[in-house]
């Protein structure tokens, strides 16, 4: 024997000393139960009762939307006139911009996604000038009741 068979032989050794043990495989209670469970002979099945199948799920049926959806129907009453673009709180009024005429004395309903009222027009002003009458187009500013936010749509209400 070499020097080099007596080192490899004892490379083996420490190696096998310093080897890590293998782990045992854990196996849980269930399926230690399964493996151990043994099964009943046919003959004993006799006496239990026979489970019954059960039948699948019948999925419910939906109904089809209708062909034609028709949009919410807008009251004949209103017509929208115009556009809330800014609001003076301190003075309370709110500058519209129209896309129909108005006058004062027509009642005007104000809606949008924080406010809806009503109420009649009793000034309205153009540039610091008061005026009786606003055509389309014109950008008027109107005393209101509550306060109003910008987009929010003016129609008047008849």
């Amino acid at each position: 024997m070499g020097i080099f068979d007596f080192a490899k032989a004892v490379i083996k050794d420490v190696k096998k000393v310093t080897a890590k043990p293998k782990k045992k495989k854990v196996v849980s209670r269930r399926k230690q139960n399964k493996k151990t469970k043994k099964k009943t002979p046919k003959t004993a099945q006799k006496g239990r009762a026979k489970k019954l199948k059960k039948s699948p799920r019948k999925t419910p049926q939906r109904k089809k939307p209708s062909k034609l959806i028709k949009p919410p129907v807008k009251s004949k009453q209103e017509k929208q006139i115009g556009i809330i673009t800014h609001h003076f709180g301190k003075i309370s009024v709110g500058i519209i911009k129209l896309t129909a005429s108005l006058k004062v004395g027509d009642k005007i309903h104000i809606k949008g996604a924080h406010d809806d009222f009503t109420q009649v027009i009793k000034s309205m002003q153009l540039n610091h000038n008061d005026i009786v009458h606003a055509s389309k187009g014109s950008e008027i500013g109107i005393k209101v009741k509550q306060p109003v936010h910008e987009n929010d749509r003016v129609y008047k209400a008849q």
